[in-house]
């Protein structure tokens, strides 16, 4: 698949999977019981559950009874429907999009709905987000068009009740060739925003973000950022205010990729700002997660960024910037203890905003071991408060890694998800958001004979968990699986 082939042409030339993007504030993911095919196992919440208690777990299998994998998760405001997406093979079809809503409260599956696109070849979501007042979810990634070579970004809008397509947009990029990666709703919920990256005519690929009018999926405006000197990858989008941030990797006059955000006007599409982050030594970087902080002053980046040295590989490394001017407010690296390389793939911000806390995986001191490594921050000043290292299985192992972090809504407790390597489960960490005090860990094992990594994760109002990845099926190739747990 040729955005597979991107992505690690991406994660070579820049930081290791640097194509796999941090999902954005509204996604997240989950797992559950085998059930008969197409039709979800759902349980019951049990009474008085205590923190960490598993109230249910879902599975959906596809209609090509193949390898269906879930990618992002998110919930409706009002915490009462959870939302996932991801790839699933048709019974006649290549990969499509496959998007299922559940009941929050028992996981009992309310609709399952796929988009085929006109090539009726692969078609790939890869983010999903949810309107604010609930009504509409929208799903983007990317899709062959009837074009010799033709990938476009494809974005679908359903009815969160039903599933019933409400619209569905593509964006035909100007060498054909383009890879949604990110959509996030506006705050007032009459847009949608859309970035990945896109093939421009003479410039690479190009960052693309583009926004729809939510209602209808009228295209109000269309903006591309190209850098200096090749190839930019945008992996992540989030909306406030009045404005749309951008996120991602893209190649500076050191041939070398950096950090690029940009900001622009939500109703406009105008460019307000676009800051380079390019580290204290030449080699690569990417940013893979934007968030804002609630008060819409600061936004928050994260990714990788190489030391400088072999000896240490690439640092997660996080970026502060004013939302209003771009400013540079600060810049904190981390470093684990290995000479391996350090990846952070998410970063979400407390609901008061007063800390930002990043996750992914950090190396660890024997060749090839890798750990889940979150690390919490003041978001007014950059200072570390924390650092938490979770490492699976013994002593942890090749794939242990975190994928997405999310924050209770009483700002008390973060949860981070991945896989947890050797023993190929979803993993599930909660810490204490003040202290990184490791508070439970929970793990969602499928019944087939691969095992199961998480991608993403998402607190309700209500404060439950939704996790969400793929699962090994018994005959079945692999699943979605979405569990829900007390937060």
């Amino acid at each position: 698949m040729r955005r597979h082939i991107i992505d690690a042409c991406v994660a070579a030339a820049a930081v290791a999977a640097l194509g796999s993007a941090g999902v954005t504030g509204a996604s997240a993911s989950a797992a559950a019981v085998r059930a008969p095919r197409g039709a979800a196992a759902a349980g019951t919440s049990p009474v008085a559950a205590g923190p960490g208690t598993q109230l249910w777990a879902s599975r959906y299998n596809g209609t090509g009874n193949s390898t269906d994998d879930a990618v992002a998760v998110a919930v409706s405001p009002d915490g009462t429907r959870v939302f996932v997406t991801g790839s699933s093979p048709g019974t006649t079809s290549a990969e499509d999009y496959a998007t299922v809503g559940y009941n929050a409260a028992t996981g009992a599956r309310l609709w399952a709905s796929r988009y085929n696109g006109p090539d009726n070849s692969e078609d790939e979501a890869s983010s999903v987000a949810v309107s604010p007042d609930g009504s509409t979810v929208f799903v983007t990634g990317y899709s062959y068009g009837t074009t010799a070579g033709e990938v476009d970004y494809a974005t679908v809008a359903y009815n969160a009740a039903t599933g019933a397509q409400l619209w569905a947009k593509r964006y035909v990029s100007p060498d054909l060739q383009g890879f949604a990666t990110s959509v996030a709703a506006s705050p007032g919920g009459t847009a949608v925003f859309v970035t990945g990256y896109s093939g421009g005519k003479t410039t690479g690929y190009d960052y693309a973000t583009v926004a729809y009018n939510a209602a209808t999926g009228a295209q109000l405006w269309v903006k591309r950022y190209a850098g200096p000197a090749g190839d930019d990858f945008a992996h992540s989008v989030t909306a406030s205010g009045t404005a749309v941030y951008v996120t991602g990797s893209s190649i500076g006059t050191n041939d070398g990729y950096d950090y690029a955000t940009v900001a622009y006007n939500a109703t406009t599409g105008a460019q307000l700002w676009v800051k380079r982050y390019n580290g204290a030594a030449l080699g690569n970087r990417g940013g893979n997660s934007v968030a804002a902080s609630p008060d819409g002053k600061t936004v928050f980046v994260t990714g990788s960024s190489y030391a400088g040295s072999s000896s240490t590989g690439y640092d997660y490394a996080t970026v502060a910037y004013s939302a209003a001017t771009g400013a540079q407010l600060w810049v904190k690296r981390y470093t684990g203890p290995g000479s391996g390389d350090d990846q952070a793939y998410s970063v979400a911000v407390s609901p008061d905003g007063t800390a930002v806390f990043v996750t992914g995986y950090g190396s660890g001191t024997t060749p090839g071991q890798v750990y889940y490594a979150t690390v919490g921050y003041n978001a007014a000043t950059g200072a570390q408060l924390w650092v938490k290292k979770y490492n699976g299985p013994a002593t942890g192992g090749i794939g242990t890694q975190a994928r997405s972090a999310a924050v209770s809504p009483d700002g008390s407790t973060v949860y981070v998800t991945g896989e947890s390597g050797n023993d190929a489960t979803f993993a599930t960490v909660a810490y204490s958001a003040a202290t990184g005090a490791q508070q439970w860990v929970k793990k969602y094992t499928g019944n087939g004979p691969s095992g199961s990594a998480a991608q993403a994760v998402a607190v309700s109002s209500a404060g439950t968990v939704f996790v969400t990845g793929y699962s090994s099926g018994s005959g079945t190739g692999n699943d979605y699986a979405t569990v829900a747990y007390q937060g």
